[in-house]
């Protein structure tokens, strides 16, 4: 491991140049710019750090997966699995940044540039980590295999098509997941699991095209519709006013309690970080963890109706429109969830509104008792002094498709700080950090060679 661990540190130029190498190449899922030429990227990159690459496919229309694969000489019998994604959210608004968002600038102890850290940034520390085994040794101490997807920022619409496809290809014995958050006090997050989504758009529409506002006495205005609509969703504490929507929600055990109630939580740099001055409900101390790890969300993400620019103009819009994300709980069923909604909406008499379904995502946790768990914690405690467990992480991924295909368990550990603004401007990732989570790839890989 000595060998291994000075490669890490001699070569961290080329970590650097390799993560600039690959956020210059724009991949936006949503706007499908890039994609194709950054999948090929990949599995160059794959290739020059000794990984056998491969680009898998399913149909026209849907973006490729980066499969990477290494077989160990002597300990055949384990594997484990990357999961990463090589496509980044939209950069704009342009003019929020200071620089280029695809150059990959460095300035001091950061490199800034969309999917710095969210997931270029990860990615590369992963790949690292198994460089250093095979130019150190010449061998890696397991099977490593990599799912390197590009549909991540839209909602892995696909991924579980190819797990199902692939599924022998992909097999392992655990996953480590796409990204891991390092907290301030520059402890890395060990996440059990993730939240789930029922991502939504509501329609509504009342005259032909747009009229005067002083029609607004005898033509409904459909944002008011909407707004109406919306009001019955949910209730000022955020509590989900939907018949039956708790049902199967199950309370936190005791086991996941402790682990919530030790779970470091440094709520007032939280709420400088986002200029607030209080949480939902006036929540505080475990309610606030408790809250995150396992309440279920609706949201509304937009809302769009009528004139929205400068100055003003007196409409009557002829229609709106919200998004609307629901984070669902372990139990929680998409389909289920989505039935409920639309039944709720008939009921209160809201059958005109409009109801369209994005994407669905189940929830999944880990066992915090599973004997991978240890081996990461072993490995963050080598690399970084310290580490925090969290439960559930509030965000979603396709993490439930993962473990319910694969049936291994999945952790996320990473290099992203909490606060490097990611899915916004100036999104960026810590370089001591990165060198750090390369670190720790590798004493993950080492632990668990010898579990």
């Amino acid at each position: 491991m000595k060998d291994v661990l000075r490669y890490v540190r001699d070569n961290s130029d080329d970590l650097i140049a390799d993560l600039q190498r690959l956020i210059r190449q724009p991949s936006v899922s949503a706007k499908n710019e890039g994609i194709e030429e950054c999948a090929l990227l990949v599995s160059r990159m794959l290739k020059k750090s000794g990984i056998n690459s491969q680009v898998l496919r399913l149909n026209k229309g849907v973006a490729p997966v980066v499969f990477g694969e290494v077989m160990s000489k002597k300990n055949p019998k384990q594997t484990l699995l990357f999961y990463n994604h090589y496509d980044v959210q939209p950069a704009e608004p342009f003019d929020l940044w200071d620089d280029d968002p695809f150059s990959g600038t460095v300035r001091g102890n950061r490199i800034f540039g969309r999917g710095s850290a969210d997931d270029k940034g990860e990615l590369i520390t992963r790949i690292k980590a198994v460089e250093a085994f095979l130019k150190t040794t010449g061998d890696v101490p397991c099977n490593i295999k990599f799912v390197i997807e590009g549909e991540e920022e839209t909602g892995s619409a696909n991924i579980e098509r190819y797990l199902k496809k692939f599924k022998k290809k992909f097999e392992c014995d655990a996953v480590i997941w796409e990204f891991g958050y390092v907290d301030s006090k520059d402890r890395p997050v060990i996440g059990l699991g993730m939240k789930g989504l029922l991502y939504v758009e509501l329609s509504a529409r009342e005259p032909v095209r747009d009229a005067h506002s002083s029609l607004a006495v005898i033509i409904k205005n459909p944002a008011w519709r909407l707004i109406d609509a919306l009001k019955t969703l949910r209730d000022s504490s955020g509590r989900i006013l939907i018949d039956g929507w708790y049902d199967e929600v199950e309370k936190f055990s005791k086991t996941d309690l402790k682990l919530l109630a030790d779970e470091p939580f440094d709520e007032v740099a939280f709420k400088k970080e986002y200029g607030i001055s209080e949480f939902v409900n006036s929540k505080k101390g475990l309610d606030v963890k408790k809250a995150l790890a396992g309440d279920p969300t609706c949201n509304i993400a937009g809302f769009l109706s009528g004139y929205t620019q400068q100055g003003a103009k007196t409409v009557l819009p002829s229609s709106a429109t919200v998004k609307i994300d629901f984070r669902l709980v372990p139990k929680m069923d998409p389909k289920k969830q989505f039935a409920r909604l639309q039944k709720h909406l008939r009921k209160n008499g809201f059958s005109d509104i409009g109801i369209k379904l994005y994407h669905g995502e189940a929830a999944s946790r880990t066992d915090p008792s599973d004997p991978f768990v240890a081996q990461v914690k072993a490995a963050a405690k080598a690399s970084f002094g310290s580490y925090v467990i969290n439960v559930s992480n509030a965000g979603t991924g396709p993490m439930h498709s993962f473990a319910s295909v694969l049936g291994a368990p999945c952790l996320s550990i990473g290099s992203t700080y909490i606060f490097s603004r990611i899915h916004s401007p100036n999104e960026f990732a810590r370089i001591d950090l990165l060198k750090k989570t390369t670190q720790c790839m590798c004493h993950i890989l080492n632990n668990f060679s010898h579990a």
